[in-house]
């Protein structure tokens, strides 16, 4: 089915008043997913929009093979060593999923690595293709392997409303276990024993809420409420200090935590508390010897790390003090080391405190660029694995020898058809906003390419949530026909600390879509763009919408993937997914009236206006169960009754989550239809790739 005739939502006024303030909402009914009107809809939509892009059907096409052909289909990921085997994934070309496997180990030296070709001895956990089936979702919840090897938890969803069933397999036989469980949260940990599994399940608000244990080989009515969380504003999650002495059950809000511990040894045991909740204090914690290494706020806005007695977790005493211009992100402990990963001038870092010595920082080769800790899950190791990328620079995997202060290359992605990082080029700018606080701005190029450039500009801006410098396959398509690439880093995310997440949230969240305009402005006016389309999901997609309502004029385009665009509707509904948690990001608009005139004040929904407006693609799923598909599905079906331009264009994915579709091959083709809409709309969509030149 296709149409030329953009759909026309009925109007059925809804009427709801907050604190004096009626409001008619007349695309309400939208949000009824059940409703066989509501389908039709958004099947119509559908059609709207596949005929509105149906001339980019071959340049939809280019853009795959591209994505495809510079990708190593068939290619293993760094084995990590754990107790007596490598852990490891790999992929088959033309297969949607990856496959888990693991060999014997000896020694520290991984296993070398020869693309397409499994490693001698290999034994496989799990394939995902086979799990998938002929399922057009599918998606794994965790999968972790007890202590001593022997057994396999995981868990795998089909719809994608990531609620996930667990399962259980003997690594030794390949038997499945009897043991099943539905209806599970993300992730999981062991006991020491490999006796005992506890996980989280979630409440009607999506709210993983309860702990349970589960004791291998009985029934799951059998199993064993360890915790609930009371308040609605906390999460909860489970999971394994890097010793594996302790279990750790982490509660938290978005401003508040709370840590219990539990010896691995005994899981029929008492989780004990940390230190009790105080609100505005976070802390995480790591286990050292005779001491917790405590990450906090206490005190402390960018966060210091502590020690603490094991009997006496409570009772914090100062490793890593606080500083101002460094905000500390995670600490890991080991066996003879500890490894700070921290945030300074919009960078990361990493940080190595020995026990015997003075601390050091890891240098890397690029003044932009990211890095972390990653795989590390022994606590005896003599080396140090990190991932390192940069806007030229694919994913590389080192291992960082502690006694020579070596950094060794064990893989970067390869990236096929002649890519040489020395084309292109990365550069920090600096936009300045109406207030006067300088952005920084992350921008890719191809080297040569002409300015003033299209441009995609990309944005996100909450939860602390940094957009950090990386390295992606699919915008070579766009680079390599002369578009430039850049992200803003609008206050909302963590790039330049707490101060920075704590100016874009809240009564100061405007600040986040005003600075995502100075930054479009300063792009055209330093040169750098001649018009720019933009992109952003989720929480980057109320950014999107936002930023539209306030400058229509800035941008010849907009993407906005699962956006977050009727914000004010669904943080007033605390029967919503998520929404009593979200208070402490966007505030109470529900009990508090400045809140609420606050929020009103910039939603994009409620702002929509009678004003010419760019092109808008907006791109949702079905079962997403974090942004929820009538938010964009309203937000199309009013910027049609109210604003002039477009076209304004929704895509729904019928069968699929917050992420969209889950296969890999599915996900680049996606990825493909944005890229070609993107062209269109700065008029390179005829533009050719100078393969000759590249290689």
């Amino acid at each position: 089915m296709s149409s030329d005739t953009p759909p026309v939502a009925k109007k059925v006024p809804a009427e709801r008043t907050h604190h004096g303030d009626t409001v008619i909402d007349d695309y309400a009914w939208l949000a009824d997913k059940e409703d066989p009107d509501t389908v039709a809809y958004l099947e119509a939509e559908n059609a709207f929009t596949q005929d509105q892009t149906g001339h980019l059907k071959d340049l939809q096409e280019a853009v795959f093979q591209e994505i495809k052909s510079r990708t190593l289909e068939t290619d293993l990921s760094v084995p990590t060593r754990k107790g007596g085997w490598w852990y490891y994934s790999r992929t088959e070309e033309g297969k949607q999923y990856g496959i888990q496997c693991r060999v014997r180990a000896t020694g520290d030296t991984p296993p070398e690595l020869k693309a397409g070709e499994p490693l001698a001895g290999e034994e496989v956990l799990l394939d995902g293709n086979e799990l998938a089936g002929d399922s057009p979702f599918f998606a794994m919840g965790t999968s972790a392997v007890s202590p001593d090897g022997a057994v396999l938890a995981y868990s795998t969803d089909f719809n994608g409303n990531e609620r996930f069933t667990l399962r259980f397999k003997r690594l030794d036989t390949g038997e499945a276990l009897l043991d099943e469980i539905p209806n599970i949260f993300y992730g999981g940990s062991w006991s020491a024993d490999g006796s005992a599994f506890f996980y989280t399940i979630v409440d009607d608000a999506w709210r993983p809420y309860r702990l349970f244990r589960h004791i291998i080989g009985t029934a799951a009515e059998e199993d064993v409420l360890v915790y609930e969380e009371p308040d609605e504003r906390f999460w909860i999650g489970v999971g394994l200090t890097r010793s594996e002495r302790y279990i750790v059950l982490s509660a938290g809000s978005k401003i508040t935590s709370e840590v219990r511990v539990l010896d691995a040894d005994y899981p029929t045991g008492e989780f004990a508390v940390v230190r009790p909740r105080e609100t505005g204090v976070e802390y995480s914690i790591d286990h050292a010897g005779d001491r917790f290494l405590i990450l906090h706020n206490r005190h402390a806005r960018n966060f210091e790390i502590a020690s603490a007695p094991i009997d006496d977790p409570g009772t914090w005493t100062p490793l890593v003090e606080h500083r101002e211009d460094t905000r500390l992100l995670d600490v890991d402990a080991f066996s003879d080391h500890v490894v700070v990963h921290f945030r300074k001038d919009g960078l990361t870092g990493i940080r190595v405190l020995p026990e015997d010595g003075e601390p050091y920082e890891i240098p890397f080769p690029e003044p932009i660029h990211t890095a972390e800790p990653a795989g590390n899950p022994e606590f005896h190791s003599r080396r140090l694995r990190l991932a390192y990328t940069s806007m030229v620079t694919p994913p590389s995997v080192y291992d960082y020898d502690l006694a020579s202060r070596e950094l060794i290359l064990l893989k970067r992605r390869p990236v096929l058809g002649g890519y040489d990082p020395e084309d292109y080029e990365q550069f920090r700018e600096w936009a300045v906003a109406d207030d006067g606080t300088r952005v920084p701005v992350s921008i890719v190029s191809r080297k040569g390419t002409s300015r003033p450039a299209p441009t995609v500009l990309y944005g996100y801006g909450s939860y602390e949530t940094s957009i950090d410098p990386s390295f992606s396959v699919a915008r070579l398509s766009l680079l390599d026909r002369g578009l430039v690439f850049a992200v803003a880093h609008v206050r909302g995310g963590g790039e330049m600390g707490r101060r920075w997440y704590e100016e874009g949230r809240l009564t100061n969240k405007r600040n986040s879509f005003g600075d995502f305009v100075a930054v479009a402005r300063h792009l055209k006016s330093s040169g750098w763009s001649s018009e720019i389309v933009a992109r952003g999901g989720s929480a980057g997609g109320l950014l999107m919408g936002a930023a539209v309502n306030l400058a229509p004029e800035e941008f010849s385009g907009v993407v906005a993937e699962v956006p977050f665009v009727d914000a004010l509707n669904t943080i007033l509904d605390p029967s919503l997914p998520l929404t009593v948690i979200e208070w402490d990001e966007w505030g109470d608009p529900l009990h508090n009236p400045n809140v609420y005139a606050y929020m009103k004040s910039y939603t994009p929904y409620e702002n929509i206006v009678d004003r010419t407006y760019p092109p808008i693609l907006a791109i949702t799923s079905l079962n997403d169960t974090r942004v929820l598909y009538h938010e964009p599905a309203k937000w199309v079906a009013r910027l049609r009754a109210t604003a002039a331009g477009g076209p304004f264009l929704l895509k729904t994915e019928m069968g699929a989550g917050h992420g969209g579709r889950s296969g890999r091959y599915d996900a680049w083709r996606e990825e493909a239809f944005t890229l070609s809409w993107i062209l269109d709309r700065v008029n390179a969509a005829e533009a050719k790739v100078d393969t000759e030149e590249k290689r």
